[in-house]
């Protein structure tokens, strides 16, 4: 049998906990590997973390300034000479969601082939990784450079992911405090047609705020699976928080829907987060006419706003624990360091963008704890995918 068979066949069968003791054993058998190694990120994307039966043995590799951390920040494979012959680095990605890292150490200098082929085997572990998530906890916990609270843990099971790419766009999220996230939140989903997203901000802290959060995505996505226009989401998720919290709570939510083929965007803006665009060299807040955050009042009306993306366009979205944070004297991290934040990241990849945006404001804080939980959402528009058939059926 072909040896790229026989491993990816492996992947496929074993179990879900014993992916990588299946690859390990694999590759060993048919490359002759010294050693495999698998590095999940953690949550604050600042660490790999190995993948280990018991979870929090091993120290954690920095992704700033090592090997790895290249590999992950590029997504391209890094080489290092060790004493046991050529340790490569192999980014595990999922349809542009990075997972983490494939140390794979082989004896001696191997010709480029042989990279190229251990490549697409780190590209189908990642597809196992996210499968096996589902009846496993161990890649979940590798995850973890501490516990999360009960918030954070319900806030990233709500996320679609961290990132996602296609030829027509690319987007990436964060959440900060990682490890204690509690309102804010980010959806999108993609279809032939149409790209939605959505940016929630729901007030409150701690699980009651989690559970608001979890309210308004889930009705928003119910309202959104039922095929119904971007108003009419807006409008049913109002109804369902306003029937279970009467307006005492209320989220701030900002939903958009890109057409895929032309580049027009619907967009409904619920007291929403605030909304860059980084255009031709230049960065701009784009405001919209400001309504009610969801659940409010009873029965309130919507209207969507028309934009149009241009190919090259960078949408940057912020939450209010972006905007308006205070530095140790108090200096407030307003619009003008925002859109220098913009500028600054304009030449990192989407996924790298929520964050570098983050840890500057991290440094604007002076490295105190955050007051307020904080989201961004980077989205780069590249316009309509030449070879993509758009004749489907209408809300496809």
């Amino acid at each position: 049998m072909d040896r790229s068979l026989a491993v990816e066949r492996i992947l496929r069968d074993v179990q879900p906990h014993y992916l990588l003791d299946g690859l390990r054993s694999a590759l060993k058998e048919h490359f002759g590997a010294v050693a495999v190694d698998l590095l999940m990120a953690d949550y604050s994307l600042a660490e790999l973390r190995r993948v280990t039966v018991l979870p929090y043995t091993t120290d954690p590799v920095p992704v700033a300034g090592t090997t790895a951390g290249e590999a992950f920040t590029t997504q391209c494979a890094t080489f290092e000479t060790v004493e046991d012959g050529i340790r490569a680095h192999l980014p595990v990605s999922v349809r542009g969601d990075r997972l983490g890292i494939l140390v794979v150490t082989l004896p001696e200098e191997q010709e480029p082939p042989v990279w190229a082929e251990l490549g697409r085997f780190a590209e189908a572990l990642a597809h196992e990784v996210f499968v096996a998530d589902r009846d496993t906890d161990l890649y979940v916990q590798a995850r973890r450079s501490s516990r999360l609270t009960l918030a954070a843990e319900m806030q990233w099971q709500l996320l679609p992911g961290r990132a996602c790419a296609r030829p027509e766009f690319a987007l990436g999220g964060q959440l900060e405090p990682a490890y204690a996230i509690y309102g804010d939140c980010f959806d999108w989903s993609a279809s032939a047609r149409k790209l939605s997203v959505t940016l929630v901000n729901g007030m409150g802290d701690g699980a009651s705020a989690a559970l608001l959060t979890n309210l308004a995505v889930n009705a928003l996505r119910n309202a959104r699976r039922a095929g119904i226009p971007l108003d009419a989401q807006a409008e049913l998720a109002d109804q369902a928080l306003y029937a279970q919290y009467r307006g005492q709570e209320h989220v701030a939510t900002l939903l958009l829907e890109f057409d895929l083929a032309t580049g027009a965007i619907d967009a409904v803006d619920a007291g929403s987060p605030r909304l860059w665009r980084f255009r031709g060299g230049k960065t701009e807040r784009v405001a919209f006419d400001e309504q009610l955050p969801l659940g409010t009042f009873e029965d309130t009306s919507y209207t969507v706003e028309r934009l149009q993306a241009l190919p090259g366009d960078r949408f940057v979205f912020v939450s209010d624990g972006v905007y308006n944070v205070a530095g140790p004297h108090g200096e407030l991290y307003g619009d003008r360091e925002l859109a220098e934040a913009v500028i600054a990241t304009a030449d990192l990849a989407a996924a790298h963008v929520p964050r570098a945006v983050l840890a500057e404001l991290g440094e604007h804080r002076g490295g105190g704890p955050a007051a307020d939980d904080a989201m961004v959402v980077c989205l780069d528009w590249f316009g309509p995918n030449p070879g993509a058939d758009f004749a489907v059926a209408a809300g496809s």
